[in-house]
């Protein structure tokens, strides 16, 4: 457990399996499971980079609202329809 406890202040990247490679170099005999298990213990997590999901990409292209400025104010003035029926930039 010390040698977990060390690790992560010279490496916080080190997840899991590098914690285990590094201390198979070391010459100490330990196993995923039991790395997990004592990081998990201790609460160590590695620090990394994440997916920013909320960010939208350049090549996924936001199609307009087809109803434009039609006001909705009564019920059965527009109706859904699905999209394979639809003509638009997908469809040819």
């Amino acid at each position: 457990m010390r040698l977990i406890d060390q690790r992560p202040l010279d490496t916080p990247f080190y997840g899991v399996r590098q914690m285990v490679w590094h201390l198979k170099n070391e010459g100490h005999g330990v196993n995923q499971k039991r790395i997990r298990r004592l990081m998990r213990l201790m609460r160590l997590m590695p620090i990394y980079q994440k997916p920013n999901t909320s960010k939208p990409r350049k090549e996924h292209r936001a199609y307009p609202c087809l109803l434009g400025g039609l006001r909705v104010d009564r019920s059965g003035q527009v109706w859904w329809q699905p999209r394979a029926s639809c003509r638009g930039p997908w469809k040819t």
